[in-house]
């Protein structure tokens, strides 16, 4: 059987969480994987919590929904406290350390923290702190590889305007080099 990459995101409504799954599932898709994607979000949306499971798979997808994700990228706190104990074990937690105010308890996780927050606030796009995220996770885990993401960036992104694309790419390759230099 081949393997399935489960990969959770999850953050508040608003950070930009079920963009970064969209993502990595069309990215996966454009590079011939089989690809699901299962948004879950509250009533709230903005503010409220928000989730989706992306699973990426070279063969057909036996099942689009897991209890325990082989990988997470957590955006805040309550997300850590919620989905920290359902990623497999040896699985890969990557932590947005600007809204994540304690060290993830487990020890049989990869884990990875990133000042997401501070880096937008310094890029000047506090909007693109998902982007970079997402940059440095792609990089550090290779589940699609960066430079096959890029050629379809504008695919992707294809009903943005030309602004947003710009600074949707420089926020994800700042995520990108992050991960070169710090992981």
């Amino acid at each position: 059987m081949a393997e399935e990459k489960q990969v959770l995101f999850a953050g508040f409504g608003g950070q930009g969480v079920l963009a970064m799954g969209k993502f990595l599932s069309h990215a996966a898709l454009n590079t011939g994987k089989n690809v699901a994607w299962v948004p879950s979000y509250g009533a709230e949306m903005r503010g409220g919590t928000a989730n989706c499971l992306v699973t990426i798979a070279d063969e057909e997808i036996s099942s689009p929904l897991t209890e325990n994700p082989t990988m997470a990228v957590i955006m805040n706190r309550p997300s850590l406290d919620k989905f920290e104990d359902k990623i497999k074990k040896n699985g890969t937690l990557v932590v947005n350390s600007s809204l994540v105010n304690r060290l993830p308890e487990r020890d049989d996780l990869k884990i990875l923290e990133m000042p997401v927050n501070e880096i937008a606030e310094k890029l000047g796009n506090t909007r693109g702190a998902n982007m970079i995220l997402l940059g440095a996770y792609m990089e550090k885990t290779g589940v699609v590889d960066v430079e096959d993401a890029l050629k379809y960036f504008d695919v992707i992104f294809a009903d943005k305007k030309e602004r947003i694309k710009q600074l949707n790419r420089e926020a994800f390759m700042t995520g990108v080099q992050y991960a070169r230099q710090n992981w």
